[in-house]
C-alpha cells in the first residue's frame, strides 16, 4: 500500500502562487508515475487532470489550461512530489488530489492510479 498525503492548499488572490505537496509512505515511491488531478466544487464530472510526472522526474505532461503556469517535479529521496501553481485563476478553486500509478507512460488513464490522496483545497479569489 502506498498512502499519499497533499498538503499546501489554501486562499490566494488571483495572479498569486501555491506550491502544493504530496507525500507518499510504504512502498517505493520511485516504481511510480505520480499525478496531479482536480475537482472543483460541485461538480460532478471525473476529477480533471492538470499533470503528470515520471518515475525519474525526467518528463512532465501538462493539461493544456495550465500550461506556462504551473510545474511539477519530485524529490525520490524524500517521497515527495510537488505542483507550483503560479498565475493562479478563480477558475483554478478547486480540491487537488494527487495520485500513483506504476504505468511510466504518458497518457495514464485514471483506471490505472493505484493509490489516491484525500485531496487539498485551493481556492483564488478574484
Amino acid at each position: 500500500q502506498v498512502q499519499l498525503v497533499e498538503s499546501g492548499g489554501g486562499l490566494v488572490p488571483a495572479g498569486g502562487s501555491l506550491r502544493l505537496s504530496c507525500v507518499a509512505s510504504g512502498r517505493t515511491f520511485s516504481s511510480y508515475a505520480m499525478c496531479w488531478f482536480c475537482q472543483a466544487p460541485g461538480d460532478e464530472r471525473e476529477r480533471e487532470f492538470v499533470g503528470a510526472i515520471v518515475r525519474s522526474g525526467g518528463g512532465t505532461y501538462f493539461a493544456d489550461s495550465v500550461k506556462e503556469r504551473f510545474t511539477i517535479s519530485r524529490d525520490n529521496a524524500k517521497n515527495t512530489v510537488y505542483l507550483q501553481m503560479n498565475n493562479l485563476k478563480p477558475e483554478d478553486t478547486a480540491v487537488y488530489y494527487c495520485a500513483a500509478t506504476t504505468n511510466n507512460r504518458y497518457p495514464m488513464s485514471r483506471a490505472e492510479f493505484d493509490f489516491w490522496g484525500q485531496g487539498t483545497q485551493v481556492t483564488v479569489s478574484s
